[in-house]
């Protein structure tokens, strides 16, 4: 596949391999798939931003640590997205068929 075949970055989609929130060793949610990652990136970071704003809610109250829990899920949540499109923009591109193919004439 030669960069003129490359998908547009507006056409790329979430993979869906990305698990996280693991229970017993086995993953309670996925990433789930086709979702533009330009939105799944929107989402992480919208994700992040509460995470930080509840770390900091944590910093100051010394009465409970549900800040910290939720900042932890939200931030697990938002790992899983960009790990999810880091594999999208990473991959190897999928070689053709006649590519692949050994040739006859070798």
């Amino acid at each position: 596949m030669t960069e003129a075949d490359s998908p547009a970055p507006s056409d790329l989609k979430t993979a869906g391999f990305t698990p996280f929130l693991y229970l017993s060793d086995q993953p309670l949610f996925h990433v789930c798939r086709n979702v533009p990652i330009a939105d799944a990136l929107a989402q992480a970071s919208d994700l992040l931003f509460l995470a930080k704003s509840l770390i900091v809610d944590a910093a100051y109250s010394q009465d409970s640590d549900r800040h910290a829990w939720a900042a932890h899920y939200l931030t697990t949540m938002s790992k899983a997205v960009i790990d999810d499109v880091v594999k999208v923009l990473t991959r190897r591109p999928v070689q053709m068929r006649k590519e692949a193919a050994p040739s006859k004439n070798t």
